[in-house]
């Protein structure tokens, strides 16, 4: 095992006892932090402190251990909950309203902000060490079907999840209590939602369905990413619905919960591969000896 998968080792298990311990310590548990937000809000928080102390924690850990292993699936599992970690605590960090309500959060700064730090790490190490010569090869139908779920991933967040909200917010008078409650928190989800997850997921949807090899590397970052995220909107949704919400219906607990339960399926039928026999890749050096084309026949090199 390399010096640099101990030190991934230790980033990740620490990622995970951190996500853990700030959704503890949030309004989901002890509510020693307490978000400068609103109510709607804070329902978002706790089903997405849910989902990390339940789905994103527990998968950091065993991405840890794999990697102390020095197993090959380590790093790309690892991507999964690092991303994570970037995506929702940029969002609870910055999308508070600071000086208009009450609360404490910013007394947790060094925590979220080692917990985002931490994220960024992982995710250059990890992808950096997600070596392209042993990742499995992708069943073609697989990868078509990737492509076609990110793209419809890309066109639904657009059409169906922000674009009514958005008219709403771009109107004289806005009525959704989404963002009339929390409008630092509204802006921050459509910056993160519209400029970086749709246009990643178009991209590596596009380059899965051609066939490009970058795509397949990605998929692993993507796909992993996006079904955690998918598991807090879950959790979001449904204690959104429990506690009564404005904004929360029954038929969002059964798509999200549904889009979760797929993209999980999706996602373990992507990595299930990287726990079989690793591919070797054998240079051309000149004429194939028989014993070099036997292998080559077999898939073994």
């Amino acid at each position: 095992m390399s010096g640099q998968h101990k030190v991934m080792a230790v980033l990740t298990a620490a990622l995970g006892v951190g996500v853990a311990a700030a959704s503890l310590l949030g309004p989901l548990a002890l509510e020693v932090l307490r978000y400068r937000t609103s109510e709607t809000t804070l329902n978002q928080i706790v089903g997405g402190d849910l989902a990390g102390l339940v789905v994103v924690a527990p998968v950091a850990l065993a991405a840890a251990v794999l990697l102390w292993r020095g197993h090959r699936a380590g790093p790309a599992i690892a991507l999964a909950p690092a991303l994570w970690a970037i995506y929702i605590y940029t969002q609870l960090i910055v999308g508070q309203e600071y000086l208009q309500l009450p609360g404490n959060n910013e007394r947790f700064f060094p925590l979220l902000l080692a917990l985002f730090v931490a994220g960024e790490a992982v995710t250059v190490l990890a992808w950096r060490a997600t070596d392209d010569r042993t990742l499995p090869e992708l069943p073609r139908r697989l990868e078509r079907t990737a492509g076609v779920v990110l793209l419809v991933l890309a066109g639904f967040l657009t059409l169906g999840l922000h674009l009514p909200s958005l008219v709403d917010a771009l109107a004289d008078q806005p009525t959704a209590v989404e963002y009339t409650s929390s409008p630092t928190a509204f802006w921050i989800v459509k910056l993160m939602d519209l400029g970086i997850i749709v246009p990643a997921a178009a991209a590596i949807g596009v380059g899965l369905l051609r066939g490009a090899a970058w795509a397949r590397k990605a998929s692993y970052a993507i796909l992993g990413g996006y079904t955690l995220l998918a598991a807090a909107v879950a959790g979001m949704a449904i204690v959104m619905y429990l506690n009564g919400d404005p904004d929360a219906s029954l038929v969002n607990v059964a798509a999200f919960t549904a889009f979760a339960a797929a993209m999980g399926w999706l996602t373990v039928r992507l990595f299930r591969p990287l726990f079989g026999a690793p591919r070797v890749v054998v240079r051309d050096r000149g004429p194939a000896s028989g014993l070099d084309a036997l292998r080559r026949r077999e898939g073994t090199g």
